[in-house]
Protein backbone atom coordinates (compact mmCIF):
# COMPACT_ATOMS: atom_id res chain seq x y z
CA UNK A 1 0.00 0.00 0.00
CA UNK A 2 1.40 3.21 -0.76
CA UNK A 3 1.88 6.17 1.37
CA UNK A 4 -0.86 8.38 -0.63
CA UNK A 5 -3.43 5.17 -0.33
CA UNK A 6 -2.95 4.72 3.21
CA UNK A 7 -3.25 8.77 3.81
CA UNK A 8 -6.12 8.58 1.93
CA UNK A 9 -7.70 5.49 3.78
CA UNK A 10 -6.58 7.41 6.80
CA UNK A 11 -8.78 10.79 5.80
CA UNK A 12 -11.67 8.78 4.87
CA UNK A 13 -11.89 7.28 8.35
CA UNK A 14 -11.48 11.01 9.35
CA UNK A 15 -14.56 12.07 6.91
CA UNK A 16 -16.65 9.50 8.00
CA UNK A 17 -16.17 10.38 11.41
CA UNK A 18 -17.27 13.61 10.45
CA UNK A 19 -20.60 12.69 9.05
CA UNK A 20 -21.17 10.45 11.87
CA UNK A 21 -21.02 13.85 13.70
CA UNK A 22 -23.07 15.86 11.13
CA UNK A 23 -25.81 13.05 11.08
CA UNK A 24 -26.10 12.50 14.70
CA UNK A 25 -27.29 16.29 15.31
CA UNK A 26 -30.92 16.72 15.51
CA UNK A 27 -32.68 19.58 13.77
CA UNK A 28 -32.92 22.49 15.38
CA UNK A 29 -36.43 23.87 15.86
CA UNK A 30 -37.35 26.59 13.11
CA UNK A 31 -38.79 29.65 16.14
CA UNK A 32 -38.76 32.83 15.38
CA UNK A 33 -38.04 36.07 17.88
CA UNK A 34 -37.23 33.88 20.62
CA UNK A 35 -35.10 36.62 21.42
CA UNK A 36 -38.11 39.01 21.31
CA UNK A 37 -36.50 42.01 20.04
CA UNK A 38 -39.22 42.27 17.20
CA UNK A 39 -42.96 43.97 17.87
CA UNK A 40 -45.88 43.90 15.89
CA UNK A 41 -46.16 47.36 17.53
CA UNK A 42 -42.74 48.88 18.25
CA UNK A 43 -43.87 52.61 18.80
CA UNK A 44 -45.66 50.86 21.64
CA UNK A 45 -42.95 49.11 23.79
CA UNK A 46 -42.50 51.74 27.07
CA UNK A 47 -38.64 50.58 26.78
CA UNK A 48 -36.98 49.28 29.16
CA UNK A 49 -40.01 46.17 30.37
CA UNK A 50 -43.32 46.56 29.06
CA UNK A 51 -46.51 44.35 30.05
CA UNK A 52 -46.49 41.49 27.04
CA UNK A 53 -50.09 42.22 25.96
CA UNK A 54 -52.07 42.82 22.63
CA UNK A 55 -52.14 44.76 20.81
CA UNK A 56 -49.86 46.38 23.02
CA UNK A 57 -46.11 45.80 22.31
CA UNK A 58 -46.89 42.40 21.48
CA UNK A 59 -43.36 40.33 20.05
CA UNK A 60 -44.04 39.66 16.60
CA UNK A 61 -45.06 35.93 16.04
CA UNK A 62 -45.97 35.35 19.05
CA UNK A 63 -49.57 34.85 20.82
CA UNK A 64 -50.54 34.65 24.48
CA UNK A 65 -53.10 32.70 25.90
CA UNK A 66 -55.77 33.47 28.42
CA UNK A 67 -55.07 33.90 32.43
CA UNK A 68 -57.48 33.10 35.24
CA UNK A 69 -56.71 36.36 36.78
CA UNK A 70 -54.61 38.87 36.23
CA UNK A 71 -51.90 38.41 33.51
CA UNK A 72 -48.61 39.43 35.07
CA UNK A 73 -46.44 38.66 31.74
CA UNK A 74 -43.73 41.59 30.75
CA UNK A 75 -40.97 41.40 28.12
CA UNK A 76 -37.97 44.04 28.69
CA UNK A 77 -34.31 44.30 27.74
CA UNK A 78 -31.39 43.22 28.64
CA UNK A 79 -30.36 44.44 31.81
CA UNK A 80 -34.29 45.22 32.94
CA UNK A 81 -35.46 41.77 34.84
CA UNK A 82 -34.95 43.45 38.26
CA UNK A 83 -36.88 46.80 37.46
CA UNK A 84 -40.50 47.43 37.84
CA UNK A 85 -42.52 47.49 34.50
CA UNK A 86 -42.95 51.55 32.95
CA UNK A 87 -46.78 51.87 33.75
CA UNK A 88 -48.50 52.99 36.55
CA UNK A 89 -51.42 51.46 38.75
CA UNK A 90 -51.32 47.66 38.45
CA UNK A 91 -48.60 47.55 35.05
CA UNK A 92 -45.94 48.31 37.89
CA UNK A 93 -43.68 44.90 39.04
CA UNK A 94 -41.94 45.74 41.77
CA UNK A 95 -37.72 44.89 41.84
CA UNK A 96 -36.02 41.47 42.83
CA UNK A 97 -33.36 41.12 45.72
CA UNK A 98 -30.09 41.54 45.36
CA UNK A 99 -27.40 39.96 43.94
CA UNK A 100 -29.47 40.38 41.25
CA UNK A 101 -28.82 38.71 37.73
CA UNK A 102 -25.49 39.10 35.76
CA UNK A 103 -25.41 40.12 31.77
CA UNK A 104 -27.45 37.67 29.97
CA UNK A 105 -26.53 35.82 27.10
CA UNK A 106 -26.27 35.92 24.09
CA UNK A 107 -25.91 39.91 24.48
CA UNK A 108 -28.90 42.25 23.04
CA UNK A 109 -31.74 40.59 23.56
CA UNK A 110 -34.83 40.72 25.54
CA UNK A 111 -36.78 38.46 28.14
CA UNK A 112 -39.77 37.23 28.91
CA UNK A 113 -41.01 37.31 32.55
CA UNK A 114 -44.21 35.49 33.70
CA UNK A 115 -45.44 35.28 37.11
CA UNK A 116 -44.77 31.35 38.24
CA UNK A 117 -48.45 31.60 39.63
CA UNK A 118 -50.46 29.91 37.18
CA UNK A 119 -53.42 32.16 38.62
CA UNK A 120 -51.11 35.14 37.16
CA UNK A 121 -50.20 34.80 33.90
CA UNK A 122 -50.57 32.65 30.67
CA UNK A 123 -48.58 30.95 28.02
CA UNK A 124 -47.25 32.43 25.21
CA UNK A 125 -47.16 30.44 21.74
CA UNK A 126 -45.80 30.45 18.55
CA UNK A 127 -47.20 28.00 15.26
CA UNK A 128 -43.99 26.83 13.36
CA UNK A 129 -44.43 25.21 10.03
CA UNK A 130 -41.86 22.83 8.08
CA UNK A 131 -41.95 20.06 10.39
CA UNK A 132 -42.06 16.78 10.23
CA UNK A 133 -43.05 13.06 12.19
CA UNK A 134 -40.61 10.99 13.70
CA UNK A 135 -37.88 13.93 13.38
CA UNK A 136 -36.42 15.26 16.43
CA UNK A 137 -35.60 18.73 17.00
CA UNK A 138 -33.76 20.66 19.47
CA UNK A 139 -34.64 23.98 21.18
CA UNK A 140 -32.04 25.97 23.43
CA UNK A 141 -32.55 29.10 25.67
CA UNK A 142 -31.40 30.98 28.91
CA UNK A 143 -34.02 30.90 32.16
CA UNK A 144 -33.39 32.01 35.60
CA UNK A 145 -35.47 33.30 38.42
CA UNK A 146 -36.02 35.80 41.29
CA UNK A 147 -38.88 36.50 43.85
CA UNK A 148 -40.12 39.98 44.29
CA UNK A 149 -38.73 42.60 47.01
CA UNK A 150 -41.81 41.65 49.97
CA UNK A 151 -41.93 38.61 49.63
CA UNK A 152 -40.27 35.54 51.59
CA UNK A 153 -40.26 32.20 51.43
CA UNK A 154 -38.31 29.40 48.96
CA UNK A 155 -39.53 28.98 45.33
CA UNK A 156 -39.06 26.20 42.41
CA UNK A 157 -39.43 27.91 39.14
CA UNK A 158 -39.21 26.26 35.50
CA UNK A 159 -40.17 26.10 32.19
CA UNK A 160 -43.23 23.99 31.33
CA UNK A 161 -42.46 23.28 27.06
CA UNK A 162 -44.90 21.96 24.72
CA UNK A 163 -44.49 21.19 21.08
CA UNK A 164 -48.00 19.71 19.07
CA UNK A 165 -51.78 20.83 18.41
CA UNK A 166 -51.32 23.62 20.86
CA UNK A 167 -54.28 24.84 23.24
CA UNK A 168 -52.25 24.66 26.10
CA UNK A 169 -54.22 26.64 29.39
CA UNK A 170 -54.11 25.58 33.27
CA UNK A 171 -57.07 24.70 35.58
CA UNK A 172 -57.11 26.55 38.83
CA UNK A 173 -59.99 25.71 40.88
CA UNK A 174 -57.69 23.43 42.88
CA UNK A 175 -54.42 24.42 44.41
CA UNK A 176 -52.35 23.22 42.97
CA UNK A 177 -53.43 24.14 39.51
CA UNK A 178 -53.13 21.37 36.73
CA UNK A 179 -51.89 21.46 33.28
CA UNK A 180 -54.72 21.37 30.44
CA UNK A 181 -54.86 20.27 26.79
CA UNK A 182 -51.76 18.16 27.00
CA UNK A 183 -53.49 15.76 24.44
CA UNK A 184 -51.31 15.37 20.94
CA UNK A 185 -48.40 17.56 22.84
CA UNK A 186 -44.94 16.56 23.22
CA UNK A 187 -43.74 17.94 26.38
CA UNK A 188 -40.20 18.88 27.49
CA UNK A 189 -39.75 20.97 30.78
CA UNK A 190 -36.37 22.67 31.61
CA UNK A 191 -34.65 22.12 34.36
CA UNK A 192 -35.91 22.67 37.93
CA UNK A 193 -34.51 25.64 39.54
CA UNK A 194 -34.56 26.29 43.76
CA UNK A 195 -34.56 30.11 43.95
CA UNK A 196 -33.89 31.05 48.41
CA UNK A 197 -36.20 33.10 49.92
CA UNK A 198 -35.91 37.05 48.69
CA UNK A 199 -33.47 35.89 46.04
CA UNK A 200 -33.00 34.67 42.64
CA UNK A 201 -31.78 32.05 40.46
CA UNK A 202 -29.02 33.49 37.58
CA UNK A 203 -28.97 33.11 34.36
CA UNK A 204 -28.57 29.47 32.98
CA UNK A 205 -28.83 27.57 29.33
CA UNK A 206 -30.83 24.89 28.61
CA UNK A 207 -31.52 22.38 26.15
CA UNK A 208 -34.79 20.30 25.17
CA UNK A 209 -35.52 18.37 22.23
CA UNK A 210 -39.22 16.97 20.46
CA UNK A 211 -40.04 14.13 18.42
CA UNK A 212 -43.43 15.27 17.72
CA UNK A 213 -45.68 12.42 15.58
CA UNK A 214 -48.17 12.29 13.09
CA UNK A 215 -51.05 13.04 15.22
CA UNK A 216 -49.12 15.83 16.56
CA UNK A 217 -48.75 18.06 13.76
CA UNK A 218 -50.89 19.83 11.62
CA UNK A 219 -50.18 19.92 8.30
CA UNK A 220 -46.55 20.01 9.01
CA UNK A 221 -47.24 22.78 11.41
CA UNK A 222 -47.15 22.73 15.52
CA UNK A 223 -47.60 25.12 18.06
CA UNK A 224 -44.65 26.31 21.01
CA UNK A 225 -46.14 26.73 24.06
CA UNK A 226 -44.07 28.23 27.00
CA UNK A 227 -45.88 28.06 30.36
CA UNK A 228 -43.89 29.53 33.85
CA UNK A 229 -44.69 26.84 36.30
CA UNK A 230 -43.26 27.99 39.62
CA UNK A 231 -44.40 26.25 42.68
CA UNK A 232 -45.19 22.85 41.33
CA UNK A 233 -48.27 25.19 40.23
CA UNK A 234 -49.32 26.32 43.81
CA UNK A 235 -51.51 29.51 43.64
CA UNK A 236 -49.75 30.88 47.18
CA UNK A 237 -48.64 34.10 46.16
CA UNK A 238 -44.75 34.27 47.12
CA UNK A 239 -44.30 34.65 44.14
CA UNK A 240 -42.44 32.64 42.11
CA UNK A 241 -41.45 34.49 38.79
CA UNK A 242 -39.77 33.16 35.56
CA UNK A 243 -37.73 34.51 33.05
CA UNK A 244 -36.94 32.94 29.34
CA UNK A 245 -34.68 34.54 26.43
CA UNK A 246 -32.37 32.53 24.03
CA UNK A 247 -31.75 32.23 20.32
CA UNK A 248 -33.33 29.62 17.78
CA UNK A 249 -30.28 27.70 17.04
CA UNK A 250 -27.73 25.43 18.85
CA UNK A 251 -24.16 24.76 18.28
CA UNK A 252 -23.05 22.03 15.68
CA UNK A 253 -20.35 20.24 18.32
CA UNK A 254 -19.40 16.33 17.67
CA UNK A 255 -20.69 14.10 19.84
CA UNK A 256 -18.69 12.34 22.54
CA UNK A 257 -18.64 8.84 20.56
CA UNK A 258 -17.99 10.81 17.37
CA UNK A 259 -14.77 12.70 18.97
CA UNK A 260 -13.74 9.16 19.37
CA UNK A 261 -14.48 8.23 15.95
CA UNK A 262 -12.05 10.69 14.95
CA UNK A 263 -9.16 10.41 17.26
CA UNK A 264 -9.63 6.39 15.67
CA UNK A 265 -8.90 7.78 12.58
CA UNK A 266 -6.66 10.52 13.16
CA UNK A 267 -4.95 7.70 14.82
CA UNK A 268 -4.85 5.10 12.36
CA UNK A 269 -3.37 7.25 10.11
CA UNK A 270 -0.64 8.23 12.24
CA UNK A 271 0.32 4.40 12.65
CA UNK A 272 0.35 3.39 9.38
CA UNK A 273 3.04 6.83 8.60
CA UNK A 274 5.01 5.26 11.50
CA UNK A 275 5.34 1.73 10.20
CA UNK A 276 6.26 2.89 6.83
CA UNK A 277 9.00 4.71 8.42
CA UNK A 278 10.35 1.98 10.32
CA UNK A 279 10.53 -0.24 7.44
CA UNK A 280 12.57 1.90 5.25
CA UNK A 281 14.92 2.61 8.54
CA UNK A 282 15.17 -1.30 7.98
CA UNK A 283 15.57 -1.36 4.60
CA UNK A 284 18.61 1.09 5.02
Amino acid sequence: MSLRKSALTGVSAIALSMGLAYSAQADVLPVTNLTFNMFNNPANFMAPKDVFETPGPNPTNWNIGTAPGSNLIFVGEQGSEGLTGPRGGADVYPVYTNPGFSVTVPPGTNFFQADGNPAFESTIFQTISGLSAGTTYTLQFQQASGQQVGFSGATTEQWKVFLGVGGIGTDCTTNPCTVTGTTNNQEDDSTLMNTPSMMNTNWTSVNLSFTPTASDLTAGSAVLTFLAWGDGGSTTNLPPTVFLEGVNTTPVIPEPATLSLLGVGLLGLGGIAWRRRNKRSAAV
